[in-house]
Order: C-alpha cells, then sequence, then structure tokens
C-alpha cells in the first residue's frame, strides 16, 4: 500500500507544482484558459501560489500525514472550485481539470487509506 501512496503522492506533487510553475512564468497555457474563463491574469500569481502550497503540503505529508490530508483536500476543493469556474464559462473541454482532479483525489485517497 506505501508504493501506492508514495506514487499517487509524487505524481500530484509534481503535477500540481507544474502546473503552478505555468501560472508563476507567465505559460500561454494558463493565459488562455483565464481569458477562457474570465479570470483576471493578476489572479494567476495566487492560483499559482495554492498550487504550490498544495504540492509542498504533499511532500511534506510524507513525513507528517496530516499535512498531506490537509494538502489533499485543499488541492481537491480548489480544483472543483475550478470545475465550477468551467461550467460557469460552458467550457466543457475538462481533459485537463480531470487529470488534476483525479491525482488530487488519489493522493487525498491514498494518504487516508494508508495512515
Amino acid at each position: 500500500m506505501y508504493a501506492v501512496y508514495l506514487a499517487a503522492t509524487l505524481l500530484a506533487a509534481t503535477l500540481t507544482a507544474s502546473a503552478a510553475v505555468a501560472n508563476f512564468i507567465g505559460h500561454a497555457y494558463p493565459k488562455a484558459q483565464a481569458d477562457k474563463l474570465n479570470v483576471p491574469h493578476t489572479w494567476m500569481r495566487p492560483l499559482g501560489t495554492l498550487l504550490a502550497a498544495g504540492s509542498l503540503g504533499l511532500l511534506a505529508g510524507l513525513a507528517i500525514p496530516p499535512l498531506g490530508f490537509l494538502a489533499g483536500a485543499g488541492l481537491v476543493l480548489y480544483f472543483l472550485a475550478a470545475l465550477a469556474v468551467h461550467l460557469k464559462a460552458h467550457d466543457h473541454q475538462l481533459a485537463a481539470w480531470t487529470l488534476y482532479f483525479t491525482t488530487s483525489l488519489a493522493a487525498l485517497i491514498t494518504n487516508l487509506t494508508y495512515h
């Protein structure tokens, strides 16, 4: 079970960290998504900060399990809010969202199951 927990946590942390970096450097993809969803570009850094905090929290959770649980729960809530924004904007292209959400949910579930 530990191997599954570790793999899910590392995958979710890596994906959310990459999304955070994309927000921080002003990559074209998050900007295009923000434009499509009517999200101001000024939100890119704060959203990136939330993603980075979630990623670091997942990694810290390997040593301190409650931090991993909180980070996983926070990321799941983050991506549920993102889903609401996508649906409000009538954007049904949710492949990237599904990847991020399912890996964050897997990290949360495996954290709960392992501990």
